[in-house]
């Protein structure tokens, strides 16, 4: 196959793989992807595929947001991945997990915005003014790949490795919050399943978000007012399965929940 016909290709396995809940092996090997141009590359066909099947795209997740998770994968910055209105979920939800392949939680910050951000080179002022308020949330990462034998290129093929959200019901405004230290407990059926703290999300929520808001207006989908950026996580990820009740308690933004069905 040409270089063209590969990224067709891995784009259609792992569209089908979700499609299925049937996991494939790497793309990285099957298909000969091994650069972070590549990889978008098949993430943005299988965005556009989304969008003219009438999904709506909603906002964007920060992945690898985690210093060791990048050393570990051989990258020196974080990836993104698209986020559509029927990935959404509020907090209480009940999440059908047969339509997932090995899913896990993350406990993160989600941003929603205020404002356009479509000019190059935001500054973290800018960022912070168009920011309406954050609100606690879960972010479900499944992969396509089996068993979570990922490269780099695997992940970001994959939208890396978004599959869904859910978001809490209590809004908070920046004003006077410092981000880097707001404490995460995560708990899965009751159990502490996971601490964090903002700092281990590269330093800040903030540096992250403002990261991909840059990084939006270079690769030409700029961020818009009613966007909602999920932060990447505060801690480590949880793996879930049909029965887990997953609660999110951050220091001060509030909680939220779900329970896999």
């Amino acid at each position: 196959m040409t270089h063209q016909e590969n990224i067709d290709a891995a784009a259609s396995v792992l569209a089908e793989a979700r499609r299925l809940a049937r996991p494939c092996c790497p793309i990285s090997e099957r298909f000969g992807i091994k650069t972070l141009k590549e990889a978008y590359a098949i993430q943005e066909l299988n965005t556009q595929r989304a969008l003219a099947a009438g999904s709506r795209l909603v906002g964007r997740k920060i992945g690898l947001t985690s210093l060791a998770v990048q050393q570990q994968l051989g990258v020196d910055q974080p990836d993104f991945g698209m986020l559509f209105a029927d990935m959404e979920y509020m907090d209480g939800a009940e999440i059908d997990a047969s339509r997932l392949i090995a899913p896990k939680a993350e406990g993160e910050i989600a941003f929603v915005l205020g404002k356009d951000l479509s000019h190059a080179e935001v500054t973290l002022a800018e960022f912070m003014s168009a920011v309406e308020y954050v609100l606690p949330a879960l972010e479900i990462v499944d992969s396509a790949i089996e068993n979570w034998k990922i490269t780099i290129s695997d992940t970001v093929a994959d939208n890396a490795s978004a599959a869904s959200y859910v978001l809490g019901k209590t809004p908070t405004r920046l004003d006077q919050l410092d981000l880097s230290l707001e404490g995460m407990v995560l708990r899965k059926n009751r159990d502490i399943a996971a601490l964090g703290v903002g700092a281990a999300c590269l330093g800040n929520p903030l540096d992250a978000c403002l990261w991909l808001a840059r990084t939006m207006v270079e690769v030409g989908r700029p961020l818009q007012a009613g966007d909602v950026l999920l932060s990447g996580a505060l801690g480590p990820m949880v793996p879930v399965q049909a029965g887990d009740q997953i609660a999110l308690s951050l220091t001060r933004l509030g909680s939220v929940g779900c329970r896999f069905v």
